[in-house]
Parts: structure tokens; sequence; C-alpha cells
């Protein structure tokens, strides 16, 4: 097989039973296909060979190439004359070092026979579908492939909600435990921004799937629109747990800015008490504490503990009447 760095990443020929074997990139131009055979191509769409033969040896007219080779693209679906499809889908990326919202696009041509993918940045997906047919248990059919591509993209969604809805959790956990405790805004605002870069791209994916389980092709396997409904059912209900997860991101950050208020509050009404009480006695000290003369007392040798009392009596009062006007 080609190396990691050439046009061709990966050519095999489905032998009908779940196996496949690996040809070479020289042997395509004459390579003859049993009946029960099937061919898949994957290329690196970045690479000037694979663009080369695409638009020059793989048959495809203009359209199809310009389609499969732009640079930006969602997922969707286009039939083509001849039950031929375009299918454009995206997938988890778990390269090192890359956000995994970024997700991987791979653009693929199906026919009864063929399926060519092309992608940009390596995607884990088709490695394990390359496991599958090394190990003899992989798809048969060029329709069971596409199928079986589709289905490895989506396990690994459901890994990375998993992932979110866990960290939320704990994130929870901790709110609830621990009054004191803040939750980590950047992770709160990293899930949320995940939640919501997924859902971009997985909702069209779904719709994706609902359209070839509704619209089956000659030459799809018996059961396959079957299998199709469950991946769109899967999408959903990932879409579903999408959505709960930045509403309970909305929440934790709500529930935190809802207890620095309070805290806050708290604060503010002890501070106000205190004022309260303190009012009147600096009220009476500044006013007896003023430098002119006539103030009642001040040749008296008991005049200071007698103002002292007095102040006292009124803060207890002051005490009495807050307990039960209930400020205390």
């Amino acid at each position: 097989m080609p190396g990691p760095t050439a046009a061709l990443l990966h050519a095999f020929v489905l032998d009908g039973q779940g196996g496949a074997r690996s040809i070479e990139r020289s042997q395509l131009d004459s390579l003859q296909l049993a009946e029960q055979e099937s061919l898949w191509l994957h290329w690196d769409r970045s690479q000037e060979q694979a663009q080369r033969w695409l638009r020059e040896s793989s048959g495809l007219d203009e359209f199809s190439c310009d389609l499969l080779l732009e640079e930006n693209t969602r997922p969707r679906l286009l039939p083509l004359p001849d039950h031929e499809l375009l299918v454009f889908l995206r997938g988890i990326n778990r390269n090192p070092g890359a956000e995994p919202e970024d997700m991987v696009s791979v653009r693929i041509f199906a026919d009864a026979r063929r399926i060519i993918s092309l992608r940009l940045r390596p995607l884990l997906a088709t490695d394990a579908l390359i496991a599958d047919l090394q190990a003899g248990k992989g798809p048969r059919t060029s329709s069971e492939l596409l199928l079986e591509l589709a289905r490895h993209l989506t396990s690994r969604v459901d890994d990375l909600v998993s992932e979110l809805s866990e960290q939320l959790d704990e994130e929870e956990d901790r709110l609830d435990e621990d009054e004191c405790y803040r939750p980590d805004h950047g992770l709160m605002l990293q899930v949320r921004r995940r939640a919501a870069s997924l859902r971009r791209f997985l909702a069209p994916q779904r719709d994706l799937y609902a359209q070839l389980a509704r619209n089956k092709q000659p030459w799809f396997v018996e059961d396959d629109d079957d299998y199709w409904n469950e991946l769109n059912n899967r999408l959903t209900r990932y879409l579903e747990e999408l959505e709960l997860i930045r509403e309970r991101v909305g929440l934790v950050l709500e529930a935190e800015s809802s207890r620095l208020g309070e805290r806050m509050n708290r604060i503010m009404y002890r501070f106000t008490v205190i004022t309260g009480l303190f009012l009147p006695l600096s009220f009476l000290t500044g006013l007896l504490g003023i430098n002119v003369g006539g103030i009642p007392g001040a040749d008296n040798p008991t005049g200071f503990f007698v103002a002292c009392g007095l102040m006292l009596l009124l803060a207890v009062g002051q005490l009495l009447l807050f307990r039960r006007w209930r400020w205390l």
C-alpha cells in the first residue's frame, strides 16, 4: 500500500464475504472486478495526484468532481443519474492536538460497485472500518460500506456527548455539595461551545440519514433502510442530549449567579442593620462632642458613665425593636 503521505491512502477490493484485499495504485487502470466484488478508494483530497485522478480517470463528470473537491461543505446528500450518490459526512476530530468539535469532513461518491471517499485530515472511522475488513467482519457491498462508515462516525459522536455530559455532571454535583463552590467558567463555556458546534453539523447529518432511509437505492441491501433509520434515531437522541447539555450549562451559570446575588444581598443586609444600629449612637456622640458650652453633664464626674448608660439603653432598645420587626 502507499505510504501515509501518498494521494491514495487506501484501496481495497471487497470480496462480498466481509473481507477485502488491498491493491496498489498501479493496478487501478487494469482492475477487473468479479461479480460479487466492490471497490473502495480512499484519497487525500489535498494531494494534486488525487485531484488529477478524480478529474481525469475516475469517470465522474465535472460537476461531481467540483463538489467533491470544494473547500467548505456541510453534511448533505445529492442523488445523481444512474442511481449514484454524492454523500458528504462529518466526523469527530480525534486527531492529536485538535478540538473534537472541529469536525472532519469526508466526501463520498457511491454507486452499486464502487465507493470513492476523500478526506483532508485523518479520520479514525476509516481505520476502524479497515480493521473490520482485515478481520473478515467488514461490509460485503458498497452499500454496506457506506452504512458502516456512517455508523463508525456516529459511534464517535456518542463518546463525545457522553464526555460532555460527565463533565457537566461533575460540576453540578460539586455545586450541590458545596455552597461556596464556584463552577469552572472556562469549562462551562467550552462545553456549551462544543455542544453548539456539534449541533451545527449533526442536525443536517441526521436529515441526511433520514433521506437515505426513505429513498432506498436499488443497489442497497434489503434491510439497509432500517439501519439508516436507526442511525437517524441515534443522532436525534444525541441532538436532544446536546440541547439538554446547553440548557444545563445555562442553569449551572444561573445558579452560580443566583448564589452570588443572595450572598451579596445578605452582606448588604447585615451592613444595613449595623448602620441602622450605630446611626443614632453616632448622632449622640457627635452632638455631645461639639466644643461649645452648655453641654449637660460636662462638669459632672459621672456624666460620662451616664451618657454611656443612656447609649447602651438606646442600643438595647433598637435591638429589641429590630427583633420585633423581624430584621434580625
